[in-house]
C-alpha cells in the first residue's frame, strides 16, 4: 500500500495546510500513531481504520453490537446513548447502505442527525474542505460521519476537527473501510463462533481498488484468523500484498479449496484508471463465484458480500439466494455494529470532556 501524503506529515496546528497536503484521491495516508484514533486510557476516539488497533478493542466492538443486535426492535428505537449529540453525515461519495445504516444506528441511538445534502454545499462553490469542517463544527455537532474519495479524507478531517468532535470513517478511496469490515467479523463470528484461528478465509474479485479488502484483512489478521487467500487476476491484486500476510491465488479452484468463509467483492470500475480485464462476460467465466465452485469450498462454507452485489459478474444468483449465503445478515448486522462504533467513540469524548 502507498505511503505517500501520509497525515503523520501535517502539521499540529489548526490552520490550513499547504496545498500539496491536502486529501489526495486514491493516495493510502499510511499507519496511524495509536494517538490519533485511541485516548491516553486506550478508548476509541476517531474510528478511521482497523490497522494498528488493538484485538481487545475489535473485541469490545463486536461485544458491544452483539448486545444491540440482541435488542427487541422497539428497544432499538429508544435506546438514549446519544441523546442530546448531533451526528453530521458528510456524504461526499454516493451510498446507500452505508448511509442509511448510519442514519438508522443515530437514530436509535436517539441522536440528532443531520445528512449534508454534498451536491448544493458549499464544497461546489469552491469552499475549501477544512472550511466547511470548521463552519459545521461552528453549529455545534458533535460526530463526522465521512466518506470520500480521497484516502486520507476522514484522517485529514480528524486531524484538524475540535477535540471533542468525533470522526467515524465511512470509507475512503482505497484505502479503507472499517464499519464495513467489522460487521463482516460480527457475521464470521455468528455463524463460525468467537475463535478465528481455524478459519480459512478467502476474498475474490478487485483487491486492488478495494477498501474493503483492506480492512477485511487487517480485521481478520488481528483477530488471528487462520489463513486468508485473495483469488483474482494478476491484474487486480495489490503489489506486495503478501506482505500483509495472505496468499494470493490466481487460480480460483486452487483457492476455494476446503475454505469455511467466502467474500466476494464487486468490480470497482470507477476507481481503475485504464481497461484492466478482457471483459466483464471473462472475469465471471474464470472468478464468478458458481454453485459448482462454492462446492469446493467446506460443507458449511458461509458466502458473503459487501454489497451492492452484481449478479453474473461476480457471483451467481443462485448462490447469492442461496442457503450458504449470509448477504442479508451483513446488511442487519451493518446497523448494529455502526451503533456499537458511535456510542464507544461518544463515550470515550465525554469521559475526555469530564476529564478536561
Amino acid at each position: 500500500m502507498s505511503k505517500n501524503n501520509s497525515t503523520d506529515s501535517f502539521p499540529d496546528e489548526r490552520t490550513e495546510p499547504p496545498l500539496g497536503q491536502q486529501p489526495v484521491k486514491d493516495s493510502s495516508p499510511g499507519p496511524l500513531p495509536s494517538s490519533m484514533q485511541l485516548t491516553s486510557d486506550g478508548k476509541l476516539k476517531h474510528f478511521l481504520t482497523i490497522e494498528g488497533l488493538p484485538p481487545l478493542l475489535l473485541e469490545e466492538i463486536l461485544d458491544r453490537a452483539e448486545q444491540f443486535v440482541s435488542l427487541p426492535n422497539k428497544a432499538k428505537v429508544q435506546a438514549p446513548l446519544l441523546r442530546g449529540k448531533t451526528v453530521m453525515n458528510l456524504f461526499f461519495e454516493n451510498s446507500t447502505r452505508t448511509r442509511t445504516t448510519f442514519e438508522l444506528a443515530a437514530k436509535r441511538l436517539s441522536a440528532d442527525l443531520v445528512n449534508l445534502d454534498i451536491r448544493n454545499s458549499a464544497t461546489t462553490k469552491g469552499e475549501s474542505l477544512l472550511d466547511t469542517i470548521r463552519n459545521l463544527e461552528a453549529m455545534g455537532c458533535d460526530m463526522f460521519v465521512v466518506r470520500h474519495s480521497s484516502s486520507s479524507a476522514a484522517h485529514f478531517i480528524a486531524r484538524y476537527c475540535a477535540p471533542h468532535i468525533s470522526v467515524i470513517n465511512a470509507g475512503d478511496g482505497r484505502h479503507a473501510h472499517p464499519t464495513q469490515a467489522m460487521l463482516d467479523m460480527l457475521t464470521i463470528r455468528q455463524f463460525k463462533g468467537r475463535d478465528f484461528t481455524p478459519l480459512k478465509v478467502a476474498i475474490i474479485g478487485d483487491i486492488k481498488h478495494s477498501r474493503v479488502a483492506r480492512s477485511q484483512i487487517h480485521a481478520l489478521t488481528t483477530l488471528c484468523a487462520g489463513e486468508i487467500r485473495l483469488i483474482g487476476p494478476q491484474t487486480l491484486m495489490p503489489e506486495g500484498i503478501e506482505k500483509m500476510g495472505v496468499t494470493s491465488y490466481t487460480n480460483i479452484e486452487k483457492g476455494l479449496d476446503d475454505i469455511d468463509v467466502i467474500i466476494t467483492l464487486r468490480l470497482q470500475h470507477e476507481r481503475m484508471d485504464s481497461a484492466m480485464l478482457p471483459s466483464i462476460r471473462e472475469f465471471y467465466a474464470r472468478y464468478g463465484l458458481t454453485q459448482e465452485r462454492l462446492e469446493l469450498a467446506k460443507e458449511d462454507a458461509i458466502v458473503m458480500h459487501p454489497g451492492p452485489a452484481n449478479r453474473g459478474v461476480e457471483i451467481d444468483s443462485r448462490v447469492a439466494d442461496g442457503p450458504q449465503s449470509v448477504i442479508l445478515q451483513q446488511v442487519t448486522n451493518g446497523i448494529a455494529v455502526r451503533m456499537a462504533v458511535m456510542s464507544m467513540v461518544m463515550s470515550s469524548q465525554a469521559a475526555t470532556t469530564v476529564e478536561s
